[in-house]
């Protein structure tokens, strides 16, 4: 293709302003070009908390976005994933120390699905029994946390911090802690993708199963 035409290919091509969503206060996320509207629809914008709230402390945490609808020369995003930075969480390991994660899946009071990741680091070597209390506890507050929440809520609580803070408010009573993070927040279903799921399971009958 000569430079003409691809001059004239790009000139062809709308740029979009990206938007976080409203519980991010619609920061600008930046700009994406696309030929037709259409096909801005889907795409990822990643950028740090420290980006959109000016504050170089928080650019340890990863944010993705995914545009979920386009105006004339805007597009709008939902809030798809929270990470924290691997170089950040390996800082946060000590030797002789414990570092104590939970794997969880779990659904928000307003129906979605939801996969979350709180870790734990203890100020010294904790035993078998201790750290698993201490993922027992996370486990329980977690998804107490989440069944009380609606999705939005449950994010602005990770992003601020507040869900680790209260994990560790209560799991230091077991073992003394450093430290609580959330690794990862990242959403894994929609309420209607949830509801659809469960309407096409099929529940089998124990007596038609042969052994």
């Amino acid at each position: 293709m000569s430079e003409r035409s691809v001059s004239r290919q790009q000139q062809t091509k709308r740029w979009y302003t990206v938007f976080a969503p409203e519980s991010f206060d619609r920061a600008e996320l930046g700009e994406t070009p696309a030929d037709e509207p259409n096909a801005v629809l889907d795409r990822t914008i990643e950028t740090t908390l420290g980006e959109l709230t000016d504050d170089a402390g928080a650019n340890n945490v990863k944010l993705t976005f995914r545009i979920t609808d386009v105006g004339s020369d805007a597009a709008y995003t939902e809030f798809e994933k929270h990470e924290l930075t691997r170089d950040y969480l390996g800082s946060l390991v000590r030797r002789g120390a414990s570092k104590v994660e939970a794997y969880l899946t779990v659904r928000t009071s307003d129906d979605y699905r939801v996969r979350i990741q709180p870790v734990a680091f203890t100020t010294k070597k904790a035993d078998d029994s201790q750290e698993k209390a201490i993922r027992k506890e996370m486990t329980e507050l977690v998804e107490e946390a989440a069944s009380e929440r609606t999705f939005e809520e449950l994010t602005d609580s990770v992003t601020q911090g507040r869900l680790s803070s209260a994990i560790y408010g209560e799991a230091r009573t077991i073992y003394p802690l450093r430290r609580v993070e959330i690794g990862k927040l990242a959403l894994d279903a929609h309420p209607d993708e949830v509801a659809e799921e469960e309407a096409t399971a099929v529940d089998v009958d124990e007596s038609d199963v042969e052994v």
